[in-house]
């Protein structure tokens, strides 16, 4: 349930077309509905404006595929991340309004048009770092927010960075997505005067230990106002850039976010009911 919905709701039973035996119905559903494998939180739209997202990684498709199944009457936009191939095929037989993002590993469930405000630039060290990239870009688009995608921008060609500083300095936030030593984030860090969000990943040989030595280097860096995210997180990069976008912008996320482009949300309750 997002805002509209309440807001129906409230409506319906001052105006004396929800009863009240429905609107207890509506109701009990809305903190949370219990699957047994899984507590899905209907609730969670209208605490921070976005709905419960689905990690697919360590669930079985039967399980992606009853949780979109419960999510779908509710809300729209719905995100599930690491899924691959079965997990994609699992929510197409749930609904075939849905769109798989293959280098982002993320599908979106149920995809409606929103209003993309601000500035984020998603800043990308090598070709290698793409899918992480792409997670990160994909989850702040879907969130509405504008992305400039600057990618192969990494260290060992400084010049191609320096080529894209026009888009880099328009940004509200960046996310710095580098593998290897993860030198990008400090560099990024040192030319722009907004928040960076740095992603280490995986990307690397031996001695980079799965992104562990890119994840201190972040760490260590000597630019002000580099922020780190966990090793390959490029959904938490991009619902973090998110939020700092959305507050930039003086933003109302919670408008944005729940009530989406889609005509029939105004009796969207009543089929929830």
């Amino acid at each position: 349930m997002d805002n509209k919905q309440l807001e129906d709701l409230i409506v319906g039973i001052r105006s004396g077309k929800v009863s009240t035996k429905a609107a207890l119905q509506c109701l009990k559903k809305l903190p949370f509905e219990d699957l047994g494998y899984a507590k899905v939180d209907h609730h969670r739209c209208l605490r921070n404006g976005v709905p419960e997202v689905i990690y697919c990684a360590g669930k079985t498709v039967e399980q992606v595929k009853g949780i979109v199944e419960r999510m779908l009457p509710h809300h729209s936009n719905i995100l599930a991340t690491r899924a691959d191939r079965s997990h994609f095929e699992a929510i197409l037989a749930a609904t075939p309004d849905c769109q798989y993002h293959e280098a982002a590993r993320i599908v979106v469930a149920k995809p409606r048009p929103v209003i993309e405000v601000g500035r984020i630039a998603v800043v990308c060290a090598g070709t290698s770092d793409i899918p992480v990239a792409e997670e990160a870009a994909v989850t702040a688009s879907t969130l509405g927010n504008r992305v400039d995608r600057l990618y192969d921008v990494g260290v060992a060609g400084l010049h191609r960075l320096l080529n894209s500083c026009e888009d880099l300095f328009k940004a509200n936030v960046a996310i710095v997505i580098a593998g290897m030593e993860g030198a990008l984030a400090s560099v990024v860090g040192g030319l722009v005067s907004c928040p960076v969000i740095g992603v280490p990943t995986s990307v690397g040989y031996g001695a980079s230990f799965g992104g562990i030595a890119a994840l201190l280097s972040m760490l260590n860096s000597c630019a002000s106002g580099v922020s780190v995210v966990n090793i390959d997180n490029g959904f938490g990069a991009g619902y973090q850039a998110s939020l700092i976008n959305k507050i930039a912008v003086g933003h109302d996320s919670q408008v944005h976010h729940c009530h989406k482009a889609d005509e029939s949300a105004a009796c969207s309750l009543k089929k929830a009911c």
